[in-house]
């Protein structure tokens, strides 16, 4: 474990070209529970499953039912970025990252600092209406009680990509090109379990991946260094 640190350290230290994509691992140390631990959202009982009332069919169904479990379950307040989201902002601002790609929908690379962010999923710090598109804060839908509405009379909804929806094309080519031109990628915090986004590692062509995730992922055999580790702890150290 000690030299598969050290040798990150080295790839990064080394390079003006690091990639970094990332999960809901990277912001549990901030106290957001992931998806699919013991502890995380897939595995906690409520009326419908996760899946189900976080797609696109349930939302138009059932806005009033979506909306009591996106504040009881989405909205955490007061959450601040962790040592993972901090260091990765610096590397950013020393010149060695490119760009930040996430699965995360809570803002909180932004919030470190980072400025190159791609939201594979969106983000839940916007909102806009599912009707006339226009564009609502945050605020709006993340607290208060019922279905919030525009002036229009449509559905008010968040920024997010929902299941049954495609991701953003735009950035999921910015994230194909970032990920085709890296000399370092690290992956951390996925399980690289969803697509189409875990797709995304079949684009790299470098040679130094680094998959750090504290289970083991399908794609374990591809990487150059496996750490298996708690991604703010390794990132404290780098």
């Amino acid at each position: 474990m000690e030299d598969a640190v050290l040798t990150l350290k080295k790839w990064i230290d080394e390079s003006d070209n690091v990639v970094f994509f990332g999960g809901a691992g990277v912001s549990t140390e901030s106290g957001i529970p992931d998806f699919r631990s013991v502890d995380g959202l897939y595995n906690q009982k409520w009326k419908y499953p996760p899946e189900e009332i976080l797609s696109a069919s349930f939302f138009e169904r059932d806005p009033a039912e979506y909306y009591r479990f996106h504040r009881e379950k989405l909205v955490i307040d007061g959450v601040k970025p962790n040592r993972a989201h901090l260091r990765l902002a610096e590397l950013e601002k020393e010149g060695h990252l490119r760009a930040v790609i996430t699965q995360n929908i809570d803002g909180l690379h932004q919030a470190a600092g980072s400025k190159n962010v791609l939201e594979l999923h969106g983000s839940i710090l916007r909102a806009y209406c599912s009707r006339c598109r226009r564009p609502y804060p945050a605020e709006v839908i993340n607290h208060g009680e019922g279905v919030p509405r525009c002036s229009c009379g449509g559905v008010i909804r968040p920024d997010i990509v929902l299941y049954e929806e495609p991701l953003d094309q735009d950035v999921m080519s910015k994230a194909l090109h970032y990920i085709r031109q890296a000399e370092v990628l690290i992956i951390g915090g996925t399980s690289l379990n969803v697509y189409p986004a875990a797709g995304l590692i079949r684009y790299y062509r470098g040679n130094k991946l680094a998959l750090v995730n504290l289970s083991a992922t399908p794609y374990d055999s591809f990487a150059d260094l496996v750490i298996h580790q708690k991604i703010g702890e390794l990132f404290s150290r780098i």
